[in-house]
């Protein structure tokens, strides 16, 4: 296994700067994908302001009148995978409507305008980071619009981290302070930065990293959908994968909480993706859970044909005990 080869770029994304024109898609081997998502109030506070998506895009034909017997609905062998996390930003009611909305503008960007199952000729994908870039910023405008016409929500904001599967190849978005890594061989890569003013300090040279962890500055988030500024700047990654690699997505609930090498040592312990989440969950809780919890794990692995376990649960002290199964195969 080798190091991840990762392509990197930021974009300073306007709302009247959004475009929805590029046409995705590659004939790259097949990667079996395990995923599980959880999310918990925690500890401290009274509510969850984060919000997560496990969701497969599939590619169907459905019939409407035929001589031939056969299925209604057929679906193609390709399929993606898309994953987000949202911590919502400015209070219990913006924050929690800040984050589901901008996860529900990106599914609607996927479901409309995102031609992922479009021909290229796999060499050059860069375009689904544009896309994604794109998507961001319509989230931005969508939650910066629903702001300004509810006073209440006034500078609600949200951080928004996106990982998409496409065969082998992984494109990640990102605005804020939750975080994606990779887990490969046995080592855990950070693919994010946090979008913070202590994090700039320490680019900068200003702290250390030890000083950071305790800095009480440390949560003050300098990019995010929404809040005050009408303009983000959207981090893209690109990377392919590689069998037996474990993406995990998180809010800063995890990371405040849980070190890294404890998470690492967690993504190789835990062969299921669910038993994973509940232990890195817990962990957390058990240090003191002072903020809201959010961790999404996907594994991938190698096959012939695609293969997705997929599912959503949410607390029982959060949401009634919801279970929802979002997609499955």
């Amino acid at each position: 296994m080798s190091e991840p080869q990762i392509s990197t770029d930021v974009a300073v994304m306007k709302p009247q700067e959004l475009d929805s024109t590029n046409q995705p898609d590659a004939n790259l081997p097949l990667l079996a994908v395990r995923s599980f998502g959880l999310t918990h109030v925690g500890k401290v506070r009274k509510s969850n302001e984060d919000q997560f998506l496990i969701a497969t895009l599939l590619k169907a034909l459905q019939v409407e009148r035929t001589s031939i017997p056969q299925p209604r609905v057929q679906h193609s062998s390709d399929r993606s995978y898309l994953f987000l996390v949202a911590d919502g930003i400015g209070g219990s009611a913006g924050g929690e409507q800040a984050s589901a909305l901008a996860i529900d503008s990106v599914e609607t960007f996927v479901l409309e305008a995102f031609k992922w199952f479009a021909q290229f000729k796999g060499k050059e994908p860069d375009h689904v980071l544009a896309d994604f870039q794109n998507a961001l910023g319509q989230a931005n405008a969508r939650v910066l619009a629903e702001a300004a016409a509810r006073p209440g929500l006034s500078n609600m904001g949200t951080t928004l981290t996106l990982a998409y599967s496409l065969n082998d190849v992984l494109f990640v978005a990102h605005v804020g302070d939750s975080r994606c890594y990779l887990l490969r061989n046995r080592a855990l890569y950070r693919l994010t930065r946090d979008h913070t003013l202590v994090e700039e300090m320490v680019r900068h040279g200003v702290l250390s990293v030890e000083e950071a962890a305790r800095h009480q500055w440390r949560h003050m988030v300098t990019n995010a959908i929404g809040g005050a500024s009408a303009q983000i700047t959207v981090e893209v990654h690109k990377l392919q994968l590689e069998t037996g690699d474990t993406v995990l997505l998180c809010s800063d609930g995890l990371t405040e909480m849980v070190a890294e090498d404890e998470i690492a040592q967690t993504l190789q312990d835990q062969a299921d993706p669910e038993q994973a989440c509940k232990h890195l969950v817990a962990r957390a809780n058990e240090r003191g859970g002072k903020d809201n919890i959010t961790v999404v794990i996907a594994q991938f692995c190698a096959t012939s044909q695609p293969d997705v376990q997929a599912y959503s649960r949410v607390s029982l002290e959060e949401r009634s005990g919801s279970t929802i199964p979002v997609a499955t195969s």
